[in-house]
């Protein structure tokens, strides 16, 4: 089964971006294509289109649209992280400051889920 990965960034600097401190506010979303094994197949930089950067509707509203199987953040808030969950996308911790070493971690198997939302999640950094 092929995986496509969503991972909150700061920058469009592919793999080498880096991952954002805040889940709701990062100004993009990398968003990585994983053959069966978890080989990249393809990296994207997508636009944050969410209220919170002057477009509509929430972040984790957005990036369902993109129908991803995994996202991979350092925290956010409950509600995002339900909406996530009940929609069947699984929820990682980031590990690291760049997509190429959190997917790294990702593709090892050393990544934890993400259990509990971050009721600090408006306050930059705080989850990480």
């Amino acid at each position: 089964m092929k995986t496509k990965v969503v991972i909150p960034v700061s920058d469009r600097n592919g793999l080498n971006a880096r991952v954002a401190d805040h889940f709701g506010r990062a100004p993009y979303y990398a968003v990585l294509a994983l053959d069966e094994n978890k080989k990249l197949e393809s990296v994207e930089t997508v636009e944050n289109s969410g209220e919170h950067c002057g477009g509509l509707g929430h972040m984790h509203e957005n990036i369902l649209n993109l129908q991803p199987n995994v996202l991979i953040t350092y925290g956010m808030g409950p509600r995002g992280l339900s909406n996530l969950q009940e929609a069947g996308v699984e929820v990682l911790r980031a590990n690291a400051d760049t997509v190429k070493d959190v997917m790294d971690s990702y593709q090892n198997n050393k990544l934890q889920e993400l259990t509990e939302g971050c009721h600090q999640a408006r306050h930059h950094g705080h989850c990480r």
